[in-house]
């Protein structure tokens, strides 16, 4: 069953859904035709619905057709090592008239990225992914893997990230998967970190992404510093960040959208005060896992409706208006022009 959910089959339609005695089968030429085992019969149209279908697209990422003794085709799901003799792209059939689908809400709160790349291949898309040797930016890096991507974990510990990668590699032997290193608090690191991959020549890439800001404040004093309120300060900044980001370049063809897991996720920031610790652990049977919290990310990066759009927020995979102060092009500005003069003169700036 498990290569059956990782194609799709079990997420049958009721309307298409087989009366008892009929089997589903594929030609090589990508046809559906259904046999009647009670009548012994085989016929295009579908028993029920009247309509013919054909297999759409190739094989998923990670699955290989081969023949056995007697000459009869099976399917092999590397990535879930599993076998079937049912071809996984049934999951995937198009009409012979396709019919205009109706629109809905595929995704929420609960679904996991594996779920959203369900079926895709992202064979020569190049996805970088920052800190990703652990936690939801592991989830989203081993995610886009598995589904045919080169991705690189770029990561400021070389030490986990590798381990990452070999853990990745794990799941799957052909995954293109590889470590740089990146340390986003250092300006020099992020220059050699842009000039080693501008150097392989590859390009895409993936980030992750509230009150009125007040700039005075981004750096308080140690007897004003707040955990908690310094924390959504900075989502606030990743906001207005992003929308200033995708209004630089929008007119380039980059977008760029700021994302939200999801509440409740369990992670290791609790491990800095014991109070935290508590909460966390009264809070962990109610929390998101961590392919649940890379859904949203995973969802910004691929969606086919997403294409070409840019500066909006997103939370469980589905827009969300952000606090107005996040909102403000005034403030993503000044946000964005302050971080050039804070960066004036450090190491690794251009003008450094």
């Amino acid at each position: 069953m498990a290569a059956l959910r990782y194609a799709g089959l079990d997420d049958t339609d009721s309307e298409d859904e087989l009366p008892p005695g009929w089997e589903q089968r594929t030609t090589k030429d990508g046809w559906v035709y259904y046999a009647n085992h009670a009548e012994e019969k085989t016929q295009w149209e579908h028993p029920k619905t009247g309509k013919r279908k054909r297999i759409a697209g190739d094989l998923p990422y990670g699955w290989e057709q081969e023949t056995d003794e007697n000459g009869q085709v099976f399917f092999v799901d590397h990535i879930n090592k599993r076998t079937t003799y049912l071809d996984p792209r049934l999951a995937f059939t198009v009409d012979d008239n396709p019919t205009k689908p109706t629109s809905r809400q595929r995704y929420d709160g609960s679904t996991t990225a594996m779920e959203i790349l369900q079926g895709r291949d992202f064979t020569g898309k190049v996805v970088v992914v920052t800190g990703a040797n652990s936690g939801i930016g592991f989830e989203t890096a081993k995610s886009f893997a598995l589904h045919g991507a080169h991705v690189i974990l770029a990561c400021r510990n070389v030490t986990r990230a590798s381990e990452a990668v070999s853990q990745i590699l794990g799941e799957w032997h052909k995954a293109k998967v590889e470590a740089m290193t990146l340390d986003l608090a250092l300006l020099r690191s992020v220059q050699h970190f842009a000039q080693a991959f501008k150097a392989k020549n590859l390009f895409t890439d993936i980030n992750d992404s509230s009150g009125k800001l007040d700039f005075s404040r981004l750096s308080p004093s140690k007897n004003d510093y707040w955990a908690m309120l310094a924390y959504n300060r900075s989502k606030l900044c990743n906001i207005l960040f992003s929308n200033e980001l995708h209004r630089r370049l929008s007119p380039r063809g980059v977008t760029s959208n700021a994302v939200h897991p999801g509440n409740m996720m369990y992670s290791s920031i609790h491990r800095n005060w014991w109070v935290y610790t508590l909460l966390f652990t009264l809070a962990r049977p109610f929390t998101k896992s961590m392919q649940q919290g890379a859904a949203t990310t995973v969802y910004c990066a691929v969606a086919p409706e997403l294409e070409g759009l840019g500066g909006m927020y997103f939370n469980n995979c589905c827009r969300c208006l952000p606090s107005p102060e996040a909102q403000s092009p005034e403030t993503a500005r000044a946000l964005w022009a302050l971080s050039e003069r804070l960066i004036q003169g450090a190491p690794g700036s251009p003008s450094g």
